[in-house]
């Protein structure tokens, strides 16, 4: 298996574990011929499963273990026990038998451990929650997601400076946009920490094209490529959109239901409502990135069908081969955001 590329997977972790992973991993096996599973899951659901999908069987390997992170249960309990599935997949990772690992399980868990155990990039304070959405003319990266609900300015400046590298390697993005997350478009108004961010931001030495704050009513047009929040307003953003998608799939199944007019020219939109569905489908966007550590690990939607779990499989190995991780390391080698910060204010800019 060391020839290939692996991805360490919490066969355990999620609402239909550990059949959706299976298929998950079915689907994107055939998708990537190069890659191998590390299984860390109770061998005796698996064995079943397996036996249903031989080609998965064939690219991986099973580590027994019965205990598994439960979605009740706080990351203050699980973060000692080694023995769960998900603790034991993550360590994979840390111990170089595989280059990323995907869970369905318990987010704040994840969270807990791949911090603990894969440790922060040195250079980088925090980690950050990434993922991926879609806007009018194709997609768009935001973080941080929730792993932290405050954040200085030098925490957003190194989230801008992750995301700007997430969304060239993951959108193929040259150059991409990179704005901070506000209540208005004037570089007076927000929190002092946002207002300070971008002066860090505008900084030639990052090398970042900043565009300055986007609106939220902003987002869904393509204003920017990164969209920078602290965890908690990030989250906030990140719901609130995924719950406008629903409503307005719901609004169009409920009048096209209670209108004589919309029935009767239903069959002239099925292709664009099927585009409209596509678009909008969470499954496609699936596999938020727990960015900023010494390894790559990948937290699945934990209600999600195979084809979800296959997207964050996929989402993972992209960023793998393109060396996602080392990358982050070298550009924060770069510069000392600390400094910059204190130049910042220094020169008058912390307003």
């Amino acid at each position: 298996m060391s020839d290939n590329l692996v991805i360490s997977v919490d066969a355990m972790g999620g609402d239909n574990s550990p059949r959706v992973v299976i298929e998950g991993i079915n689907i994107a096996a055939k998708r990537n011929p190069d890659l191998r599973f590390l299984l860390f899951g109770d061998e005796a659901q698996l064995a079943p499963l397996l036996a249903q999908y031989p080609k998965v069987a064939k690219v991986s390997k099973v580590i027994h273990t019965e205990e598994r992170v439960k979605n009740e249960d706080k990351p203050s309990q699980v973060i000692r026990n080694r023995n769960t599935s998900m603790y034991m997949a993550i360590d994979a990772v840390r111990s170089g038998r595989a280059q990323a690992i995907v869970s369905a399980g318990n987010t704040g868990a994840l969270m807990a451990i791949s911090k603990m155990v894969l440790k922060t990039i040195r250079g980088i304070h925090r980690p950050a929650i990434c993922t991926i959405m879609p806007h009018l003319d194709g997609k768009y990266v935001m973080l941080d997601l929730g792993a932290n609900t405050e954040c200085d300015a030098v925490n957003l400046a190194e989230f801008a400076i992750m995301g700007n590298i997430f969304a060239k390697h993951a959108l193929d993005i040259a150059s991409p946009r990179v704005a901070l997350l506000n209540i208005g478009a004037e570089e007076m108004k927000g929190k002092e920490e946002i207002r300070h961010a971008l002066k860090i931001l505008k900084n030639p030495q990052l090398d970042i094209q900043c565009t300055g704050y986007i609106e939220p009513h902003e987002i869904a047009n393509g204003a920017a490529d990164v969209i920078v929040a602290d965890g908690f307003t990030g989250n906030v953003a990140l719901k609130a959109t995924e719950g406008t998608a629903r409503l307005v799939v719901r609004l169009i199944k409920r009048t096209i239901k209670h209108s004589f007019f919309a029935k009767f020219g239903l069959p002239f939109m099925l292709g664009v409502i099927r585009k409209i569905k596509k678009s909008m489908d969470p499954r496609a966007y699936n596999g938020a990135m727990l960015i900023g550590l010494n390894g790559l690990s990948v937290k699945s939607h934990g209600g999600t069908d195979g084809f979800g779990y296959a997207v964050a499989i996929d989402n993972a190995a992209k960023l793998v081969r393109q060396n996602f991780v080392q990358t982050i390391r070298e550009e924060v080698e770069k510069v000392d955001l600390d400094e910059l910060n204190q130049e910042s204010i220094y020169e008058g800019y912390y307003l």
